[in-house]
Protein backbone atom coordinates (compact mmCIF):
# COMPACT_ATOMS: atom_id res chain seq x y z
CA UNK A 1 0.00 0.00 0.00
CA UNK A 2 1.57 3.29 -0.79
CA UNK A 3 0.48 5.91 1.49
CA UNK A 4 -0.14 9.29 -0.26
CA UNK A 5 2.38 12.43 0.56
CA UNK A 6 -0.92 14.66 1.10
CA UNK A 7 -1.73 12.59 4.20
CA UNK A 8 2.03 12.79 5.72
CA UNK A 9 1.71 16.40 5.05
CA UNK A 10 -1.13 17.14 6.52
CA UNK A 11 -0.02 14.93 9.48
CA UNK A 12 2.82 16.88 9.97
CA UNK A 13 1.10 20.65 9.29
CA UNK A 14 -0.36 20.28 13.05
CA UNK A 15 0.12 23.19 15.05
CA UNK A 16 1.16 21.97 18.98
CA UNK A 17 -1.67 23.18 20.16
CA UNK A 18 -3.78 21.49 18.07
CA UNK A 19 -1.94 17.96 18.68
CA UNK A 20 -1.91 18.09 22.17
CA UNK A 21 -5.93 18.76 21.95
CA UNK A 22 -6.20 16.12 19.16
CA UNK A 23 -4.23 13.46 21.54
CA UNK A 24 -7.87 13.72 23.53
CA UNK A 25 -9.96 12.38 21.12
CA UNK A 26 -10.80 9.19 19.85
CA UNK A 27 -10.90 7.65 17.21
CA UNK A 28 -13.55 6.93 15.08
CA UNK A 29 -14.36 3.65 12.73
CA UNK A 30 -17.13 3.77 10.46
CA UNK A 31 -17.91 0.27 8.97
CA UNK A 32 -20.27 0.34 6.42
CA UNK A 33 -21.86 -2.05 4.16
CA UNK A 34 -22.80 -1.58 0.85
CA UNK A 35 -26.69 -3.84 -0.10
CA UNK A 36 -27.35 -5.22 3.30
CA UNK A 37 -30.18 -5.84 4.43
CA UNK A 38 -32.08 -5.34 7.98
CA UNK A 39 -32.24 -9.48 8.71
CA UNK A 40 -29.22 -10.26 6.74
CA UNK A 41 -26.90 -11.27 10.20
CA UNK A 42 -26.93 -13.45 12.92
CA UNK A 43 -27.82 -10.34 14.52
CA UNK A 44 -31.60 -9.68 15.31
CA UNK A 45 -32.54 -6.62 14.96
CA UNK A 46 -36.38 -7.72 15.68
CA UNK A 47 -38.49 -8.46 18.41
CA UNK A 48 -37.22 -12.25 17.42
CA UNK A 49 -35.48 -14.21 15.31
CA UNK A 50 -36.66 -14.60 11.98
CA UNK A 51 -35.91 -17.27 9.49
CA UNK A 52 -33.35 -14.71 7.40
CA UNK A 53 -31.08 -14.15 10.29
CA UNK A 54 -30.36 -18.36 10.70
CA UNK A 55 -28.75 -18.11 7.49
CA UNK A 56 -26.02 -16.41 8.14
CA UNK A 57 -23.52 -16.80 10.53
CA UNK A 58 -21.64 -13.85 12.06
CA UNK A 59 -20.26 -14.14 15.01
CA UNK A 60 -18.08 -10.67 15.20
CA UNK A 61 -21.26 -8.78 14.19
CA UNK A 62 -22.56 -10.33 17.73
CA UNK A 63 -19.56 -9.79 19.41
CA UNK A 64 -19.97 -5.85 18.45
CA UNK A 65 -23.56 -6.02 19.82
CA UNK A 66 -22.62 -7.35 22.89
CA UNK A 67 -20.02 -4.70 23.48
CA UNK A 68 -22.39 -1.80 22.08
CA UNK A 69 -25.85 -0.95 21.22
CA UNK A 70 -28.37 -1.84 18.27
CA UNK A 71 -30.46 0.89 16.60
CA UNK A 72 -33.47 -1.52 15.63
CA UNK A 73 -35.13 1.94 13.99
CA UNK A 74 -32.42 2.73 11.69
CA UNK A 75 -33.14 4.11 8.31
CA UNK A 76 -31.64 4.29 4.97
CA UNK A 77 -32.49 6.16 1.86
CA UNK A 78 -33.50 3.60 -1.10
CA UNK A 79 -29.87 3.44 -3.01
CA UNK A 80 -26.71 4.38 -1.87
CA UNK A 81 -25.71 7.73 -2.95
CA UNK A 82 -28.52 9.69 -1.14
CA UNK A 83 -27.03 8.17 2.03
CA UNK A 84 -23.72 8.39 1.44
CA UNK A 85 -24.32 12.41 0.67
CA UNK A 86 -26.33 13.01 3.65
CA UNK A 87 -23.55 11.48 6.22
CA UNK A 88 -20.94 13.49 4.26
CA UNK A 89 -23.24 16.89 4.36
CA UNK A 90 -25.54 16.54 7.07
CA UNK A 91 -28.44 17.33 4.78
CA UNK A 92 -31.62 14.90 4.18
CA UNK A 93 -31.24 13.61 0.75
CA UNK A 94 -34.92 15.41 -0.30
CA UNK A 95 -33.20 18.76 0.72
CA UNK A 96 -29.96 18.24 -1.28
CA UNK A 97 -32.00 17.04 -4.26
CA UNK A 98 -29.62 13.95 -4.65
CA UNK A 99 -32.37 11.16 -4.75
CA UNK A 100 -30.72 8.53 -6.99
CA UNK A 101 -27.80 6.73 -7.19
CA UNK A 102 -25.05 8.83 -9.54
CA UNK A 103 -23.35 7.38 -13.00
CA UNK A 104 -19.86 6.24 -12.84
CA UNK A 105 -20.34 7.64 -16.24
CA UNK A 106 -20.19 10.69 -16.36
CA UNK A 107 -20.00 12.98 -19.61
CA UNK A 108 -18.47 9.64 -21.11
CA UNK A 109 -19.52 6.35 -22.62
CA UNK A 110 -18.66 4.00 -20.54
CA UNK A 111 -18.79 -0.25 -20.54
CA UNK A 112 -19.97 -0.25 -17.12
CA UNK A 113 -23.19 0.89 -17.86
CA UNK A 114 -23.83 -0.71 -20.82
CA UNK A 115 -21.77 1.78 -23.79
CA UNK A 116 -23.85 4.93 -22.40
CA UNK A 117 -23.17 7.98 -21.33
CA UNK A 118 -24.91 9.66 -17.93
CA UNK A 119 -26.97 11.67 -19.43
CA UNK A 120 -28.04 8.52 -21.63
CA UNK A 121 -28.34 6.25 -18.27
CA UNK A 122 -30.84 8.56 -16.76
CA UNK A 123 -33.18 9.13 -20.29
CA UNK A 124 -33.20 5.13 -19.79
CA UNK A 125 -34.58 5.51 -16.28
CA UNK A 126 -37.38 7.37 -17.45
CA UNK A 127 -41.07 5.47 -18.65
CA UNK A 128 -43.70 5.67 -20.78
CA UNK A 129 -45.57 7.63 -17.94
CA UNK A 130 -42.98 9.69 -16.19
CA UNK A 131 -39.92 11.68 -17.41
CA UNK A 132 -36.86 12.00 -14.76
CA UNK A 133 -37.25 14.82 -12.10
CA UNK A 134 -35.02 18.09 -12.42
CA UNK A 135 -32.46 16.12 -9.39
CA UNK A 136 -28.77 17.08 -8.89
CA UNK A 137 -27.21 14.25 -10.81
CA UNK A 138 -23.78 14.69 -10.53
CA UNK A 139 -24.35 14.69 -7.02
CA UNK A 140 -22.17 15.93 -4.18
CA UNK A 141 -19.63 18.31 -4.42
CA UNK A 142 -17.17 20.43 -1.56
CA UNK A 143 -17.81 23.87 -1.14
CA UNK A 144 -15.22 26.51 -2.33
CA UNK A 145 -13.36 27.11 -5.34
CA UNK A 146 -13.82 23.34 -6.74
CA UNK A 147 -17.76 23.95 -6.80
CA UNK A 148 -17.16 26.80 -9.38
CA UNK A 149 -18.93 26.42 -12.76
CA UNK A 150 -19.76 22.62 -11.54
CA UNK A 151 -23.45 21.78 -12.74
CA UNK A 152 -26.30 19.55 -10.73
CA UNK A 153 -24.26 19.30 -7.72
CA UNK A 154 -24.88 20.09 -4.23
CA UNK A 155 -22.34 21.95 -2.70
CA UNK A 156 -21.22 21.54 0.80
CA UNK A 157 -18.69 21.59 3.56
CA UNK A 158 -17.69 17.77 3.97
CA UNK A 159 -18.21 16.47 7.06
CA UNK A 160 -14.49 14.69 6.94
CA UNK A 161 -12.89 17.93 6.16
CA UNK A 162 -14.25 19.60 9.33
CA UNK A 163 -12.55 16.28 11.37
CA UNK A 164 -9.53 16.54 9.24
CA UNK A 165 -8.82 20.55 9.94
CA UNK A 166 -9.33 19.87 13.45
CA UNK A 167 -6.46 17.16 13.71
CA UNK A 168 -7.79 13.82 12.70
CA UNK A 169 -5.94 11.50 10.37
CA UNK A 170 -8.42 11.11 8.01
CA UNK A 171 -8.33 7.81 6.02
CA UNK A 172 -11.03 6.28 3.05
CA UNK A 173 -10.90 2.57 2.17
CA UNK A 174 -13.33 1.36 -0.25
CA UNK A 175 -16.74 2.63 -2.01
CA UNK A 176 -17.02 6.42 -2.18
CA UNK A 177 -19.77 7.14 -5.16
CA UNK A 178 -20.76 10.52 -3.99
CA UNK A 179 -20.22 11.91 -6.95
CA UNK A 180 -20.32 11.42 -10.75
CA UNK A 181 -17.25 10.84 -12.70
CA UNK A 182 -15.05 14.24 -13.69
CA UNK A 183 -16.54 15.97 -10.64
CA UNK A 184 -14.48 17.08 -7.79
CA UNK A 185 -16.99 15.16 -4.99
CA UNK A 186 -16.05 11.98 -6.90
CA UNK A 187 -12.38 12.01 -5.69
CA UNK A 188 -11.94 11.26 -1.56
CA UNK A 189 -9.25 13.79 -1.48
CA UNK A 190 -11.23 16.69 -2.31
CA UNK A 191 -13.68 15.84 0.43
CA UNK A 192 -11.07 16.08 2.97
CA UNK A 193 -9.45 12.76 3.16
CA UNK A 194 -5.50 12.41 3.39
CA UNK A 195 -5.29 9.14 2.65
CA UNK A 196 -7.58 7.12 0.02
CA UNK A 197 -7.22 3.27 -1.38
CA UNK A 198 -9.90 2.13 -3.51
CA UNK A 199 -12.62 5.23 -3.38
CA UNK A 200 -13.47 6.28 -6.88
CA UNK A 201 -16.72 7.65 -9.13
CA UNK A 202 -17.47 3.29 -8.82
CA UNK A 203 -20.48 2.25 -7.52
CA UNK A 204 -19.68 -0.98 -7.43
CA UNK A 205 -17.02 -3.88 -8.23
CA UNK A 206 -16.07 -5.19 -11.78
CA UNK A 207 -15.17 -8.06 -9.40
CA UNK A 208 -14.38 -9.07 -6.21
CA UNK A 209 -11.61 -11.74 -7.24
CA UNK A 210 -7.77 -10.83 -6.89
CA UNK A 211 -7.61 -13.66 -10.10
CA UNK A 212 -9.48 -10.78 -11.88
CA UNK A 213 -7.24 -8.32 -10.62
CA UNK A 214 -10.61 -6.94 -9.65
CA UNK A 215 -11.26 -5.87 -12.83
CA UNK A 216 -8.29 -4.52 -14.22
CA UNK A 217 -8.03 -6.56 -16.98
CA UNK A 218 -8.43 -5.83 -21.27
CA UNK A 219 -11.15 -8.26 -21.45
CA UNK A 220 -12.91 -7.23 -18.20
CA UNK A 221 -12.19 -3.20 -17.64
CA UNK A 222 -14.58 -0.98 -17.03
CA UNK A 223 -14.89 1.90 -15.09
CA UNK A 224 -15.95 -0.41 -12.00
CA UNK A 225 -12.67 -1.85 -12.27
CA UNK A 226 -11.46 -1.16 -8.30
CA UNK A 227 -8.30 0.68 -8.42
CA UNK A 228 -4.98 1.32 -5.74
CA UNK A 229 -4.91 -2.40 -5.41
CA UNK A 230 -2.74 -3.51 -7.64
CA UNK A 231 -0.15 -5.34 -4.98
CA UNK A 232 -3.03 -8.41 -5.04
CA UNK A 233 -3.34 -8.48 -8.73
CA UNK A 234 -3.49 -12.73 -9.60
CA UNK A 235 -4.11 -13.25 -5.97
CA UNK A 236 -6.70 -15.60 -4.72
CA UNK A 237 -8.08 -13.58 -2.37
CA UNK A 238 -11.39 -11.55 -1.98
CA UNK A 239 -11.78 -8.08 -2.17
CA UNK A 240 -13.14 -7.84 1.02
CA UNK A 241 -10.07 -9.18 2.61
CA UNK A 242 -8.03 -7.21 0.57
CA UNK A 243 -9.78 -3.89 1.37
CA UNK A 244 -9.40 -4.84 5.24
CA UNK A 245 -5.69 -5.86 5.11
CA UNK A 246 -4.95 -2.07 3.57
CA UNK A 247 -6.98 -0.30 5.79
CA UNK A 248 -5.12 -2.14 9.03
CA UNK A 249 -2.03 -0.80 6.95
CA UNK A 250 -3.04 2.99 6.99
CA UNK A 251 -3.62 2.79 10.95
CA UNK A 252 0.09 1.82 11.62
CA UNK A 253 0.91 5.89 11.00
CA UNK A 254 -1.45 7.15 13.06
CA UNK A 255 -1.27 4.77 15.65
CA UNK A 256 2.11 5.37 15.91
CA UNK A 257 1.89 9.09 16.17
CA UNK A 258 -0.60 8.88 18.54
CA UNK A 259 -2.96 10.71 16.30
CA UNK A 260 -6.65 10.31 16.41
CA UNK A 261 -7.82 8.86 13.24
CA UNK A 262 -11.32 8.71 11.22
CA UNK A 263 -11.25 5.87 9.30
CA UNK A 264 -13.77 5.33 6.38
CA UNK A 265 -14.04 1.91 6.02
CA UNK A 266 -16.48 1.05 3.17
CA UNK A 267 -16.93 -1.85 1.54
CA UNK A 268 -18.16 -2.89 -1.53
CA UNK A 269 -19.72 -5.88 -0.45
CA UNK A 270 -22.34 -6.65 -0.74
CA UNK A 271 -23.74 -5.15 -3.29
CA UNK A 272 -23.57 -7.22 -6.87
CA UNK A 273 -21.82 -9.16 -8.73
CA UNK A 274 -22.69 -11.40 -6.10
CA UNK A 275 -19.47 -13.57 -6.37
CA UNK A 276 -18.33 -16.77 -4.05
CA UNK A 277 -16.02 -16.05 -1.14
CA UNK A 278 -14.00 -19.43 -1.15
CA UNK A 279 -13.17 -19.16 2.26
CA UNK A 280 -16.87 -19.69 3.58
CA UNK A 281 -19.10 -20.50 0.59
CA UNK A 282 -18.68 -24.12 1.87
CA UNK A 283 -20.78 -24.00 5.09
CA UNK A 284 -24.20 -22.42 3.23
CA UNK A 285 -24.25 -24.72 -0.11
CA UNK A 286 -23.18 -28.72 1.58
CA UNK A 287 -23.59 -27.75 5.13
CA UNK A 288 -26.38 -25.59 5.27
CA UNK A 289 -28.22 -26.74 1.95
CA UNK A 290 -28.96 -23.52 0.71
CA UNK A 291 -28.84 -22.51 -2.98
CA UNK A 292 -25.88 -21.31 -5.07
CA UNK A 293 -27.25 -17.78 -5.17
CA UNK A 294 -27.72 -17.92 -1.67
CA UNK A 295 -24.68 -19.36 -0.33
CA UNK A 296 -22.79 -16.72 -2.61
CA UNK A 297 -24.23 -14.14 -1.09
CA UNK A 298 -24.09 -15.36 2.47
CA UNK A 299 -20.42 -15.81 2.18
CA UNK A 300 -19.87 -12.54 1.26
CA UNK A 301 -21.67 -11.68 4.29
CA UNK A 302 -19.30 -13.64 6.14
CA UNK A 303 -16.58 -11.97 4.65
CA UNK A 304 -17.78 -8.83 6.03
CA UNK A 305 -18.01 -9.99 9.33
CA UNK A 306 -14.46 -11.53 9.07
CA UNK A 307 -13.43 -7.73 8.79
CA UNK A 308 -15.14 -6.64 11.15
CA UNK A 309 -13.63 -9.25 13.40
CA UNK A 310 -10.43 -8.58 11.92
CA UNK A 311 -10.70 -4.64 13.07
CA UNK A 312 -11.65 -5.32 16.56
CA UNK A 313 -8.95 -7.62 16.80
CA UNK A 314 -6.87 -5.06 15.75
CA UNK A 315 -7.54 -2.38 18.29
CA UNK A 316 -7.27 -4.72 20.74
CA UNK A 317 -3.82 -5.91 20.17
CA UNK A 318 -2.74 -2.43 19.68
CA UNK A 319 -4.29 -0.88 22.82
CA UNK A 320 -6.45 1.36 21.02
CA UNK A 321 -10.05 -0.68 21.91
CA UNK A 322 -10.88 1.23 24.83
CA UNK A 323 -10.21 4.66 22.79
CA UNK A 324 -11.94 4.24 19.46
CA UNK A 325 -15.55 4.38 18.38
CA UNK A 326 -16.98 2.14 16.30
CA UNK A 327 -20.15 3.06 13.71
CA UNK A 328 -21.52 0.17 12.11
CA UNK A 329 -24.25 0.72 9.22
CA UNK A 330 -25.48 -0.48 5.84
CA UNK A 331 -26.36 2.16 3.06
CA UNK A 332 -29.82 1.21 1.95
CA UNK A 333 -31.75 -1.77 2.51
CA UNK A 334 -30.54 -5.57 0.80
CA UNK A 335 -30.63 -6.11 -2.70
CA UNK A 336 -34.28 -8.01 -3.05
CA UNK A 337 -32.96 -9.52 -6.79
CA UNK A 338 -33.16 -13.44 -6.59
CA UNK A 339 -31.51 -13.47 -9.74
CA UNK A 340 -28.49 -12.28 -8.06
CA UNK A 341 -28.91 -13.53 -4.44
CA UNK A 342 -30.74 -16.68 -4.68
CA UNK A 343 -33.73 -17.99 -2.27
CA UNK A 344 -37.32 -17.27 -2.36
CA UNK A 345 -38.63 -14.60 -4.06
CA UNK A 346 -40.08 -11.67 -1.78
CA UNK A 347 -38.25 -13.23 1.08
CA UNK A 348 -34.87 -11.39 0.50
CA UNK A 349 -35.55 -9.14 3.42
CA UNK A 350 -38.41 -10.23 5.17
CA UNK A 351 -40.25 -9.95 7.16
CA UNK A 352 -40.11 -6.25 6.13
CA UNK A 353 -41.13 -5.67 2.31
CA UNK A 354 -39.35 -5.25 -1.16
CA UNK A 355 -35.78 -4.31 -1.08
CA UNK A 356 -33.07 -1.79 -2.47
CA UNK A 357 -34.65 1.12 -3.99
CA UNK A 358 -37.80 0.86 -2.22
CA UNK A 359 -39.65 3.13 0.24
CA UNK A 360 -41.34 0.47 1.34
CA UNK A 361 -39.34 -0.61 4.96
CA UNK A 362 -37.03 -3.40 3.27
CA UNK A 363 -35.88 -0.33 1.47
CA UNK A 364 -34.86 1.56 3.95
CA UNK A 365 -34.96 0.08 7.43
CA UNK A 366 -31.25 -1.01 8.25
CA UNK A 367 -28.73 -2.45 10.55
CA UNK A 368 -27.11 -0.36 12.47
CA UNK A 369 -24.61 -0.67 15.92
CA UNK A 370 -22.56 1.67 17.32
CA UNK A 371 -19.66 0.92 20.10
CA UNK A 372 -18.35 3.59 22.07
CA UNK A 373 -16.55 2.27 24.95
CA UNK A 374 -17.44 3.88 28.13
CA UNK A 375 -20.29 5.93 27.05
CA UNK A 376 -22.36 2.92 25.36
CA UNK A 377 -23.88 0.50 27.83
CA UNK A 378 -22.80 -2.86 26.40
CA UNK A 379 -25.32 -5.02 25.29
CA UNK A 380 -28.18 -2.65 25.00
CA UNK A 381 -31.31 -1.43 22.11
CA UNK A 382 -32.17 1.81 21.10
CA UNK A 383 -35.93 1.93 19.44
CA UNK A 384 -35.87 6.06 19.01
CA UNK A 385 -35.69 6.43 14.74
CA UNK A 386 -32.81 7.46 13.50
CA UNK A 387 -31.39 8.68 10.08
CA UNK A 388 -28.34 9.38 8.06
CA UNK A 389 -27.85 12.87 8.10
CA UNK A 390 -28.31 12.21 12.30
CA UNK A 391 -24.35 10.97 11.63
CA UNK A 392 -22.88 14.50 10.43
CA UNK A 393 -23.03 16.15 13.81
CA UNK A 394 -23.27 13.25 15.71
CA UNK A 395 -19.68 12.35 14.48
CA UNK A 396 -18.54 16.03 14.96
CA UNK A 397 -19.49 15.77 18.37
CA UNK A 398 -17.35 12.37 19.11
CA UNK A 399 -14.78 14.22 17.95
CA UNK A 400 -14.90 17.01 19.97
CA UNK A 401 -15.55 19.23 17.25
CA UNK A 402 -17.51 21.93 18.66
CA UNK A 403 -16.68 25.08 16.51
CA UNK A 404 -17.74 24.99 12.81
CA UNK A 405 -19.86 26.43 9.86
CA UNK A 406 -20.85 24.84 6.96
CA UNK A 407 -22.32 26.63 4.02
CA UNK A 408 -25.22 24.11 3.67
CA UNK A 409 -27.99 23.64 6.13
CA UNK A 410 -27.32 20.95 8.53
CA UNK A 411 -30.90 18.62 9.05
CA UNK A 412 -29.34 16.04 10.95
CA UNK A 413 -29.76 16.15 14.96
CA UNK A 414 -26.59 14.54 17.14
CA UNK A 415 -27.26 11.06 18.72
CA UNK A 416 -24.32 11.62 21.37
CA UNK A 417 -27.21 11.79 24.08
CA UNK A 418 -29.46 9.13 22.68
CA UNK A 419 -26.25 6.69 22.59
CA UNK A 420 -25.08 7.52 26.20
CA UNK A 421 -28.46 6.94 27.43
CA UNK A 422 -28.73 10.27 28.39
CA UNK A 423 -32.50 12.61 27.77
CA UNK A 424 -31.82 13.56 24.35
CA UNK A 425 -34.32 16.08 22.29
CA UNK A 426 -34.30 13.58 19.72
CA UNK A 427 -38.13 12.59 19.65
CA UNK A 428 -38.99 9.09 18.89
CA UNK A 429 -41.93 10.40 17.02
CA UNK A 430 -40.12 12.84 15.19
CA UNK A 431 -41.49 12.74 11.13
CA UNK A 432 -38.81 10.97 8.87
CA UNK A 433 -38.94 11.99 5.61
CA UNK A 434 -38.05 9.13 2.67
CA UNK A 435 -38.31 10.13 -1.22
CA UNK A 436 -38.00 8.21 -4.69
CA UNK A 437 -38.77 10.10 -7.71
CA UNK A 438 -37.06 7.81 -10.15
CA UNK A 439 -37.20 4.27 -11.50
CA UNK A 440 -34.53 2.21 -10.18
CA UNK A 441 -33.57 0.41 -12.95
CA UNK A 442 -34.93 -0.29 -16.13
CA UNK A 443 -35.11 -4.22 -16.11
CA UNK A 444 -37.21 -4.17 -12.64
CA UNK A 445 -39.94 -1.92 -13.45
CA UNK A 446 -42.11 -2.81 -10.71
CA UNK A 447 -44.08 -1.42 -7.33
CA UNK A 448 -40.99 -0.26 -5.89
CA UNK A 449 -41.04 2.72 -8.13
CA UNK A 450 -42.04 6.30 -7.53
CA UNK A 451 -42.86 6.36 -3.90
CA UNK A 452 -42.56 8.99 -1.12
CA UNK A 453 -42.99 8.68 2.40
CA UNK A 454 -43.51 10.03 6.02
CA UNK A 455 -42.94 8.15 9.31
CA UNK A 456 -44.17 9.23 12.48
CA UNK A 457 -44.17 6.82 15.18
CA UNK A 458 -45.99 3.74 14.45
CA UNK A 459 -47.41 5.55 11.15
CA UNK A 460 -46.63 4.80 8.20
CA UNK A 461 -48.00 6.89 4.54
CA UNK A 462 -46.78 6.00 1.08
CA UNK A 463 -47.34 7.92 -1.61
CA UNK A 464 -47.65 5.96 -4.64
CA UNK A 465 -47.03 8.19 -7.34
CA UNK A 466 -48.27 6.19 -10.40
CA UNK A 467 -51.13 5.90 -8.77
CA UNK A 468 -52.45 9.90 -9.71
CA UNK A 469 -52.02 8.90 -13.43
CA UNK A 470 -54.87 7.11 -14.43
CA UNK A 471 -54.82 3.38 -16.21
CA UNK A 472 -51.16 3.01 -14.55
CA UNK A 473 -52.04 0.91 -11.50
CA UNK A 474 -54.56 -1.59 -10.44
CA UNK A 475 -55.85 0.50 -7.78
CA UNK A 476 -56.28 4.19 -10.00
CA UNK A 477 -56.75 6.82 -8.20
CA UNK A 478 -55.85 5.90 -4.83
CA UNK A 479 -52.29 7.15 -4.29
CA UNK A 480 -52.26 6.74 -0.26
CA UNK A 481 -50.99 3.20 1.73
CA UNK A 482 -51.50 3.68 5.28
CA UNK A 483 -49.30 1.30 8.00
CA UNK A 484 -49.43 0.95 11.26
CA UNK A 485 -45.59 -0.28 11.83
CA UNK A 486 -45.72 -1.97 15.19
CA UNK A 487 -48.68 -4.39 14.25
CA UNK A 488 -47.34 -4.80 10.24
CA UNK A 489 -44.24 -4.53 10.03
CA UNK A 490 -44.65 -6.49 7.00
CA UNK A 491 -46.89 -3.65 5.70
CA UNK A 492 -49.61 -6.18 4.10
CA UNK A 493 -52.26 -4.59 5.37
CA UNK A 494 -53.13 -1.02 4.19
CA UNK A 495 -55.36 0.70 6.66
CA UNK A 496 -55.80 4.21 4.11
CA UNK A 497 -59.88 3.78 4.02
CA UNK A 498 -59.85 2.89 7.84
CA UNK A 499 -58.42 6.03 8.77
CA UNK A 500 -58.73 9.28 6.74
CA UNK A 501 -57.94 11.39 9.33
CA UNK A 502 -54.96 9.70 9.96
CA UNK A 503 -53.93 9.79 5.85
CA UNK A 504 -55.23 13.39 5.66
CA UNK A 505 -52.45 14.37 8.56
CA UNK A 506 -49.79 12.51 7.10
CA UNK A 507 -50.19 13.73 3.69
CA UNK A 508 -50.34 17.26 4.73
CA UNK A 509 -46.95 16.81 6.71
CA UNK A 510 -45.46 15.52 3.48
CA UNK A 511 -46.49 17.69 1.27
CA UNK A 512 -45.32 20.45 3.00
CA UNK A 513 -41.83 19.00 4.02
CA UNK A 514 -41.73 17.75 -0.24
CA UNK A 515 -43.00 21.63 -1.44
CA UNK A 516 -40.95 22.94 1.61
CA UNK A 517 -37.21 21.80 -0.06
CA UNK A 518 -38.58 22.28 -3.75
CA UNK A 519 -38.42 17.85 -3.42
CA UNK A 520 -37.86 16.51 -7.10
CA UNK A 521 -40.77 15.03 -8.83
CA UNK A 522 -41.27 13.35 -11.82
CA UNK A 523 -42.89 15.12 -14.92
CA UNK A 524 -46.06 13.55 -16.48
CA UNK A 525 -45.73 12.73 -19.86
CA UNK A 526 -48.87 13.01 -20.84
CA UNK A 527 -49.41 16.60 -19.50
CA UNK A 528 -45.72 18.13 -19.28
CA UNK A 529 -46.63 19.02 -15.42
CA UNK A 530 -44.95 17.33 -11.91
CA UNK A 531 -46.81 14.68 -10.11
CA UNK A 532 -48.98 17.12 -7.42
CA UNK A 533 -47.69 17.62 -3.87
CA UNK A 534 -49.50 14.81 -1.71
CA UNK A 535 -51.79 17.27 0.08
CA UNK A 536 -52.79 18.46 -2.89
CA UNK A 537 -54.70 15.16 -3.59
CA UNK A 538 -57.03 15.44 -0.37
CA UNK A 539 -60.65 15.72 -1.16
Amino acid sequence: MIIRKSALLGAALLSPALAALAKQRPNIIFFLVDDYGWPESSVAYGDEVYPRNRQFHTPNMERLAQQGVLLTHAYACPVSTPTRASLMSGMNAIHSHITNWVSMAGNQPSDAVGGKNGAAVYEELETDIFRRPDWNINGLCPDGPLSEGVNDVQAATPMVRLLRDAGYYTIHVGKAHWASAGTPGASPYNMGFLVNVAGTNAGLPKSYLGTDNFGNKPELWNMAAVQNMVEYYGQDIFLTEALTREALKTLEEPVRRGQPFYLYLSHYATHTPIQKDTRFFDRYKKEMGLDAGQSKFSSMVEGVDKSLGDVLDYLEAHHIADNTIIIFMSDNGGNADVKAKGGVPHTQNAPLREGKGSCYQGGIRVPMMVCWPGRTAPGTRIDTPVVPEDLFPTILEMGHVKKYTTSQEVDGKSLVKLLAGKPSDIDPQRPLFFHYPHQWKWEYKSEVDFLSTVIVGDWKLVYVMMNTVPGQRVQDGVPFELYNLREDIGETRNLAAEYPEKVAELARLLGERLRGWNAPMPIVRATGKPVPWPDELLK
